[in-house]
């Protein structure tokens, strides 16, 4: 049960939602996000915490920067059935059309350039 309340918790937060759904198909270094959702870098930090406590994100650090991307290995049955109903249902948010239109300048700005702003 302490696994199904975990992911609970991690996606009743509309900014980490809409992390996880950016992180579908695709990995993003803090910048990206902190950019993208318009937060402050350790309110990212925190939400990443929480989706990594779920097991529904995972991290790597390369140099100076931190790249977060979904869990794919040994997905608990709540996670995997959570990313499921989360790429289903939300579809066709227009807030995350919005996101996934911005996503994509933003992945096409080098991440140094937009780490140093």
């Amino acid at each position: 049960m302490e696994g199904f309340i975990d992911v609970a918790k991690a996606l009743s937060d509309p900014s980490r939602v809409r992390i996880f759904c950016a992180l579908q198909d695709r990995e993003l270094c803090v910048c990206q996000i902190v950019e993208l959702l318009g937060l402050a870098t350790s309110t990212v930090s925190k939400h990443m915490s929480i989706l990594r406590q779920a097991r529904l994100a995972e991290s790597r650090k390369e140099g100076r920067w931190v790249y977060y991307r979904r869990a794919e290995d040994r997905l608990s049955p709540a996670a995997a059935g959570a990313t499921a109903w989360c790429d289903a249902t939300l579809i066709g948010d227009a807030m995350l059309k919005d996101d996934a239109v911005r996503l994509k300048k933003i992945v096409s700005t080098p991440v140094e350039e937009l780490c140093r702003s």
